[in-house]
């Protein structure tokens, strides 16, 4: 596992406190199906911190901070997987950042959050 790699984050959540301490945002990892692999979801070299991971089907402007209420990031959870080249998707297609596609590990067919 490399040390210097960086990883994707969901930062327009509510802030929350976990455990005594206020979160910000939200590391996003895959998972296999019983959750005994977790691999954190990692942006390509090049990425530039804060850079807004987008792809083809996104058209709007992202919600400044989502609203707990509607549960939005529980909605689209349920669509993100990653394929056979260990790219994350939504719906089937790529999530990427200016540099390329954001990707697992290892781990094909994924649950990611």
């Amino acid at each position: 596992v490399s040390t210097q790699s960086t990883g994707a984050v969901v930062c327009n959540l509510k802030p929350a406190n976990m455990r005594g301490i206020k979160s910000q945002g939200m590391l996003l990892c895959a998972a296999n199906k019983e959750h005994t692999v977790v691999e954190v979801i990692s942006v390509p070299e090049g990425s530039r911190p804060g850079e807004r991971i987008t792809g083809d089907m996104f058209t709007e402007t992202p919600d400044q901070q989502l609203n707990p209420k509607k549960k939005i990031f529980e909605k689209v959870q349920v669509d993100l997987t990653t394929n056979s080249k260990l790219e994350v998707t939504y719906k089937g297609e790529q999530l990427k950042t200016s540099s390329g596609p954001i990707l697992a590990g290892s781990l094909v067919g994924a649950i990611v959050r």
